[in-house]
């Protein structure tokens, strides 16, 4: 399942982060990242399902 979440955060970070925690502080941080530009975004996200 860890693959699909990477995927997912390679694609759509927030969406990726969303499978892993949910509606969470992490979750939000992600969509202000991505926002702010797609590379953070993307490195929060997998950094987030890798914690995990």
């Amino acid at each position: 399942m860890d693959i699909v979440r990477i995927i997912f955060a390679v694609l759509l970070p927030p969406l990726g982060v969303f499978l892993q925690v949910g509606f969470g502080m992490h979750f939000w941080l992600n969509i202000l990242l991505t926002i702010l530009g797609y590379l953070p975004g993307i490195v929060h996200a997998i950094w987030v399902i890798a914690k995990k």
